[in-house]
């Protein structure tokens, strides 16, 4: 979700302005993928490297999942939505993780679409974790190197509560950038993508339908012959 601060740039505002319509577009996209019938939506919301930007900009991207969760958890309730996460959020602030806490358990019984926050994360970090915990069995002796296959490293990721929808289908990144950031890098090993110029806070629902008929255009093989 890329653009937020070149929007607000455009209209002489500060970057605030453009975190807080960014999340505005977060509940458009959210209803508009749930109704497209969507299983998992995944929003890159925070990433382990964004601690490095100005402390007042930090500090109002931690005060955003309070405010949305405070506000929109009834509508994605009444939408059948569940709330995950996924991340360290045990360095979050208190009121942030409290709040996170509280939308996934509020939402757990429902059995529509999921909508997986990245907070506080990054792939090179989740597959470091992954491997610590590979080798900690390893070393208790209740692992088998030998038997270590894709499926051992999937299971150690923190999208295995996904189960079979771990991997995304299609990875769209907005504002023109092209790079995947550090994104579910071990996921998207055969993940379509789309690149959109528009800024997060324009993009909507018509902009998610146009990206999907995209994918839907596209031949996946997975390196494969048909």
């Amino acid at each position: 979700m890329d653009g937020n601060g070149r929007w607000a740039k455009k209209r002489f505002l500060p970057r605030i302005a453009g975190h807080k319509q960014g999340m505005d577009t977060v509940r458009t996209v959210t209803r508009a993928a749930s109704d497209m019938g969507i299983k998992v939506l995944t929003l890159y919301a925070f990433s382990t490297e964004n601690w490095g930007r100005p402390q007042q900009e930090v500090s109002y991207l931690m005060s955003l999942p309070v405010t949305f969760f405070n506000k929109f958890v009834p509508e994605l309730i009444e939408q059948n939505v569940r709330v995950m996460v996924m991340g360290d959020i045990t360095k979050l602030p208190d009121s942030t993780r409290q709040a996170t806490e509280k939308a996934i358990a509020d939402t757990a019984q429902n059995t529509g679409m999921v909508l997986n926050f990245a907070l506080n994360y990054g792939g090179r970090d989740e597959i470091v974790r992954g491997v610590r915990d590979i080798a900690r069995q390893v070393a208790a002796g209740d692992l088998d190197p030998d038997t270590i296959d894709d499926a051992t490293v999937a299971q150690s990721l923190m999208t295995a509560p996904l189960g079979d929808l771990a991997d995304p289908d299609l990875l769209i990144r907005t504002s023109g950038e092209e790079r995947i950031s550090n994104f579910l890098l071990w996921q998207i090993a055969y993940s379509e993508m789309v690149f959109t110029d528009k800024l997060w806070p324009d993009f909507d629902g018509d902009a998610l339908l146009d990206a999907v008929k995209q994918y839907a255009a596209r031949d996946r093989r997975f390196g494969k012959v048909k």
